[in-house]
């Protein structure tokens, strides 16, 4: 009894590594594929590559799903409202490339996908709990030098002031 209460008072302690980065601090770096509404990508991306702007990492469950299809249509209808030219969006999810470039096309995503089939950035950000397949909704904001600015834990997808509070997340970043 005392070896599995211990157990699971380690498991409670150690809950930060699961729970990703925090406001302030880096953002993990990654190297994953990448696809846009133009195919997938031939070299992999990677998150330190992209300093110099405002980030908004977007970790949602699955490619052509109900809520996902709600949220990625808002990011593409205001593109420019929210995110213009000044600002990386990557959408995160854990479908396979050829999935996220198939829908990006068919939808005419206007931004890039990326696919986390390992779940390795889902785990770094702690938007993927181990034994699952798909990560939370959860966005990221980060600042031009990769520091977290805000978290939209969840994200709630189907509320339009929702877009209203990411637009203004990202005016404070592109502010400093």
């Amino acid at each position: 009894m005392r070896i599995a209460l211990a157990s699971v008072l380690i498991l409670l302690a150690s809950p930060l590594a699961a729970q990703g980065p925090a406001v302030g601090e880096m953002a993990p770096d990654f190297t994953l594929a990448v696809a846009s509404m133009d195919g997938v990508a031939t070299a992999p991306l990677t998150l330190s590559s992209l300093r110099g702007k405002p980030v908004v990492i977007a970790f949602f469950p699955r490619a052509r799903t109900g809520g996902c299809t709600i949220q990625m249509k808002a990011y593409r209808d205001r593109f420019e409202e929210i995110f213009g030219n000044e600002v990386h969006l990557l959408a995160i999810s854990t479908d396979s490339p050829e999935a996220l470039a198939s829908w990006a096309k068919d939808e005419s995503f206007p931004f890039r996908f990326v696919a986390d089939t390992a779940g390795v950035a889902g785990r770094a950000f702690g938007t993927l709990a181990e034994g699952r397949s798909a990560a939370s909704r959860v966005l990221f904001v980060l600042d031009a030098e990769g520091k977290v600015a805000k978290i939209m834990r969840p994200f709630r997808e189907i509320d339009p002031t929702a877009y209203d509070d990411l637009k203004a997340a990202i005016q404070t970043v592109r502010a400093k």
